[in-house]
């Protein structure tokens, strides 16, 4: 792709639109919704816009496309932050109107199912931003991570480069949205291992490319990864899964179905998220989180040894569906420093 196009940025004092591009879950669970707008006023100093559907569940594709479009056309809104994921987002990308949105570009926040949106944007030339929503980020119960918010600021605010940390502690126990008592204290976090890193010998920097991995399958699916494999080369891969937590050999598979489609090896540097290994229908304990992070690693590394043996890989960075979370720019600039163990992101 052309150098990337990074909108310009809001200031505090500007508005910023808070859509649901996916699910409506604001309207079912308004505690972590109304905390995190209450956030992103009194601690960011935007002010959120809500949209129609965004407290809708069940909002037909066209009516969230309709919102988005409002968004970006309104030469007030100075950013687009969405207020959590879903899973069908795939289905808004046919309404969206291609040369509105290039025409008034946008920092554009979010994760999950966003990643729709968020590789949208990049077949545009429009670099956004993965990480950071309203129910989840700006809404953790008791206090936003220091490290969430850091990230968060430099997105939102500046430009140039900003150095990831690996995190001390991490955690990805949930707390019932519906009980008020969960945000009263911050979430279980436990003590964190650090960046693994692979093939680690050289310095990779390139265009981002990536999201989630259950999403981009889905894309693939249909056939939404327009542009030929050989465009990515040189790029810079990331990736991660959800809360549903999907099988090792999943996660395997997708990524070899890249491979055959000659993608995978297009790549010479991937992050690797820290595998979300709880949820309340799978709550694993400590032993069992281990032991799903480490068979989602090894999946990885043997789709890599078939496909792509010297890609450099850093597993367990705090992107995705972890606390805490740094947000990566999708089609912004990443520097993978194998030998001096950094990553550096440009905003």
């Amino acid at each position: 792709m052309t150098d990337p196009c990074y909108p310009v940025k809001p200031r505090p004092g500007d508005q910023v639109a808070v859509l649901s591009p996916s699910s409506g879950l604001p309207g079912l669970f308004p505690l972590p919704y109304e905390l995190g707008l209450r956030r992103l006023l009194e601690d960011f100093g935007l002010k959120p816009v809500e949209y129609p559907t965004t407290r809708t569940m069940g909002a037909t594709p066209e009516d969230r496309a309709a919102d988005i479009h409002a968004a970006f056309a309104d030469p007030d809104i100075k950013a687009v932050i969405t207020s959590i994921g879903g899973d069908d987002q795939i289905t808004v990308l046919p309404h969206l109107d291609r040369d509105l949105i290039r025409a008034n570009p946008k920092p554009f926040l979010g994760y999950s199912d966003n990643t729709n949106l968020l590789l949208f944007l990049r077949n545009l030339g429009i670099v956004g931003y993965h990480g950071g929503s309203v129910m989840v980020g700006f809404g953790r119960p008791g206090a936003m991570h220091p490290s969430t918010v850091d990230s968060l600021r430099a997105a939102l605010f500046t430009s140039g480069e900003y150095e990831l940390t690996a995190a001390d502690t991490c955690g990805d126990v949930n707390s019932p949205w519906e009980d008020p008592h969960t945000f009263e204290s911050e979430p279980f976090m436990e003590p964190a291992d650090g960046w693994s890193w692979h093939n680690a010998d050289r310095v990779v920097e390139g265009i981002s490319w990536g999201g989630n991995l259950e999403i981009i399958s889905w894309l693939l699916m249909a056939d939404r990864v327009v542009q030929p494999a050989d465009s990515y080369a040189g790029n810079v891969l990331f990736l991660e899964t959800s809360e549903e937590m999907p099988p090792a050999e999943e996660v395997y598979r997708v990524l070899r179905s890249m491979g055959e489609r000659g993608l995978l090896q297009q790549f010479p540097a991937l992050l690797m998220g820290r595998a979300k290994s709880w949820s309340f229908e799978n709550p694993l304990d400590a032993e069992g989180k281990a032991h799903y992070r480490l068979q989602q690693r090894e999946a990885v590394l043997r789709a890599l040894r078939q496909y792509a043996p010297d890609t450099m890989v850093v597993f367990d960075v705090e992107l995705g569906h972890t606390d805490p979370q740094v947000v990566i720019p999708v089609g912004g600039r990443i520097r993978v420093e194998g030998p001096a163990r950094r990553i550096v992101v440009t905003y």
